[in-house]
């Protein structure tokens, strides 16, 4: 029996494609490379190998072949250039579409996120066919699927009562707001902390961006309310906590701006819907209609965005070394807003389906004061 033996180099070659084989997703290279290091390096008989890895001993005796003939080069990836490519049909792309909907974990995995090379071992355990890894992204896009960053939903979310609201609850608010004349309001409160917020910026690679912080936990509180006729945005800040006494008393300040009626839509929070907040709305039923959001609803309120492009406007990867600087950028922000009211007209897309009927409201700057 004569033994051969291959330089460094060469071993070193089959090392490098078979880390390439699997970065690639190529399943047959792989399996391919692995033997032949199993046989050129380690010496192991063919019974041996052919057993572990499910392949004919005269399969092997191929590829050992056609690695002394022309060494690396025979395990590097060629394109087919003849005969029929497996593809996979309508019928199986939508079978594919049903099992990608599913989830991994329906599918046997562990994880609960796909990636190509999972959806590359579905497809050839279910249809028998191989997909390079890459061009199962190219599939994946042209079935309609997107790579993603998933997004948190509430488990007590009611999607019969959300729809409910947009199809019967507003269509009924926006009439009667008509009739009368009336301004809808849609309010909510924000915090913005003394460290600002972290947003993706562009950047060297291996360069994360820092942003300085102070450590202090004091944040700056803004009330809200966007009108939905006019763009008109009403805000107030404070240094204090939330509560029902600070919210009724920014209420009373925007009711004194007008003699119209309010329609005031707002969600669940405790200081919205406390004993004494109700009991104050009562008292003032004639000039205030208070209208609920559904639970967990976030996305059905305008001023969120509002909130959302604040943010990014004045405290995205920004550094305060004191709250008064703080303050004065949120403050001229919410300031730009106010004078834009075209920027806040732009936040109520989910609810322009209807035309905007009340030409007489003017959109001013209306910081109320504290």
């Amino acid at each position: 029996m004569v033994r051969i033996q291959f330089s460094r180099q060469t071993v070193k070659g089959l090392q490098t494609r078979l880390c390439q084989a699997y970065r690639q997703g190529h399943v047959s290279r792989v399996r391919r490379i692995s033997v032949l290091l199993e046989m050129v390096v380690h010496g192991t008989p063919v019974a041996m190998v052919s057993e572990r890895w499910g392949i004919s001993p005269a399969c092997i005796y191929e590829w050992v072949k056609a690695f002394m003939l022309d060494g690396v080069a025979s395990v590097m990836y060629r394109p087919h250039h003849g005969g029929r490519v497996a593809k996979l049909t309508p019928t199986q792309k939508k079978q594919l579409c049903q099992l990608i909907d599913a989830g991994p974990e329906a599918a046997g995995f562990e994880t609960a996120c796909w990636n190509s090379i999972l959806i590359q071992t579905v497809i050839q355990r279910e249809f028998g066919v191989t997909y390079n890894r890459y061009y199962v992204c190219e599939l994946l896009r042209n079935l309609g699927f997107s790579f993603q960053k998933a997004r948190f939903v509430s488990d007590h979310l009611d999607e019969t009562r959300r729809q409910a609201w947009l199809t019967e609850e507003w269509p009924k608010i926006l009439k009667h707001a008509q009739r009368q004349r009336a301004w809808i309001l849609f309010g909510d409160e924000v915090s913005f902390p003394p460290w600002g917020s972290l947003s993706r910026t562009w950047a060297r690679q291996g360069q994360q961006p820092t942003v300085k912080t102070t450590g202090k936990r004091k944040g700056y509180k803004v009330f809200g309310f966007i009108e939905y006729f006019s763009g008109r945005l009403f805000y107030q800040g404070q240094d204090s906590r939330f509560d029902s006494a600070s919210y009724q008393a920014f209420v009373l300040k925007v009711m004194a701006t007008t003699g119209q009626h309010m329609f005031l839509i707002q969600d669940g929070a405790k200081y919205h819907t406390s004993q004494s907040t109700r009991e104050f709305f009562e008292q003032h039923r004639k000039r205030i209609t208070v209208c609920q959001l559904p639970a967990y609803s976030p996305d059905y309120n305008p001023i969120e965005y509002l909130w959302r492009n604040t943010k990014k406007q004045a405290t995205h990867n920004k550094y305060f070394e004191q709250y008064e600087h703080l303050v004065a950028a949120v403050n001229r922000a919410l300031d730009h807003f106010a004078a834009t009211p075209a920027a806040v007209l732009g936040l109520f897309g989910r609810y322009d389906d209807k035309p905007r009927l009340m030409p007489e409201h003017t959109a001013e700057c209306s910081k109320i004061k504290s």
